[in-house]
């Protein structure tokens, strides 16, 4: 990836999720720093937790049948952003 992938992250805000996209937004910023633009929450309704990079789709709430634990989290956007990037210790819980 050329450039410097922005992350979006669009929740529910009648179901209360902010706490869990603003903590999952931490971890990637964490994780990623300054090798991506930008984490963005965007409010939404109707039970919506989406997580984007760059417009592609990497964990839809319905789809995936729940929410990502933050090492699938940080493994699923490694994968599009910087697939040589080791993760560490995320990496060992891989089969």
């Amino acid at each position: 990836m050329t450039q410097k992938a922005a992350i979006t992250i669009t929740y529910c805000s009648q179901c209360n999720w902010m706490l869990r996209a603003s903590w999952m937004a931490q971890e990637l910023l964490h994780t990623f720093s300054t090798d991506i633009a930008a984490v963005t929450l965007v409010p939404g309704t109707g039970g919506i937790f989406t997580i984007t990079v760059n417009e592609m789709l990497v964990w839809d709430r319905k789809r995936d049948e729940g929410f990502p634990d933050a090492a699938e989290l940080k493994r699923r956007v490694r994968d599009v952003c910087f697939p040589e990037k080791p993760l560490g210790h995320v990496d060992k819980h891989d089969g």
